[in-house]
């Protein structure tokens, strides 16, 4: 696996995703939920909201479930208040780790997160100590059988994109936040599918790990992505292929 791979993890991340669908589908009405009481319910006029409910589209969230959580936001059914939170610590070898936080306890969400760095050997650092290595940014992995590297940079660049990119077996595309709905809108015309379309904190550099250590690395993801209030995961850990394939 390379090291600059961003991708490398989509398959395992799949492959976790019908056996945690119940908790999916929870965090993504929680995402739509803040989404649409922070820019209002309608999706047209508020991106992130569309962007919310795409995602939960994509894995089959019940369409009851995104109404709801829309009607919640805007106090047809009674009000919740969560905060947006991002966390950052150190995993196994120094690995540099975001957790993008939906918590209405914020002291409850701190102490689960720092036992589960602890216990993974890691540790919950103070606000700045890594996100300094991370970019945010758009980014779309397309299949290169859907797309030539032509085909896909004619479209992409055109669309205000920064970098298209083969790393492993899928072309990476990068682009400012802002542009983000361009691009997408661009690929979508030219009828070329992407593996995943979503805003990213992207690692300037990344750790590479031995397997005791890409294990570690990797029960501590699984542990983060299982909390209820951890939204997102983002670090620059290389794992080695055979532990992702294990």
């Amino acid at each position: 696996m390379a090291g600059h791979s961003h991708s490398a993890n989509i398959a395992h991340r799949k492959g976790l995703v019908d056996a945690k669908r119940g908790k999916l589908f929870s965090k993504l009405c929680r995402a739509i939920y803040v989404a649409a009481r922070n820019g209002g319910p309608d999706p047209t006029a508020n991106l992130r909201l569309r962007y919310a409910i795409d995602k939960a589209r994509s894995v089959s969230c019940p369409k009851d479930n995104i109404e709801r959580s829309i009607k919640k936001a805007t106090g047809e059914l009674g009000a919740e208040n969560f905060e947006e939170i991002v966390y950052e610590g150190y995993g196994p070898s120094g690995v540099a780790i975001l957790c993008e936080v939906l918590t209405d306890n914020r002291n409850r969400t701190a102490g689960e997160l720092r036992r589960l760095f602890d216990n993974a050997g890691g540790n919950l650092g103070a606000t700045g100590c890594v996100s300094y290595s991370f970019a945010f940014k758009g980014l779309f992995v397309v299949d290169p059988k859907v797309a030539t590297e032509d085909k896909l940079m004619e479209v992409a660049l055109e669309a205000g994109a920064d970098d298209v990119e083969l790393v492993e077996e899928y072309y990476e595309v990068t682009c400012a936040p802002q542009q983000f709905e361009a691009v997408r809108k661009a690929l979508e015309e030219a009828n070329i599918p992407t593996e995943s379309a979503e805003t990213s904190y992207i690692p300037s550099t990344y750790v590479d790990l031995d397997v005791e250590n890409g294990k570690k690395m990797l029960k501590l993801r699984d542990l983060l992505e299982e909390n209820d209030d951890v939204q997102n995961v983002y670090a620059n850990d290389n794992i080695p292929e055979e532990v992702l394939a294990g």
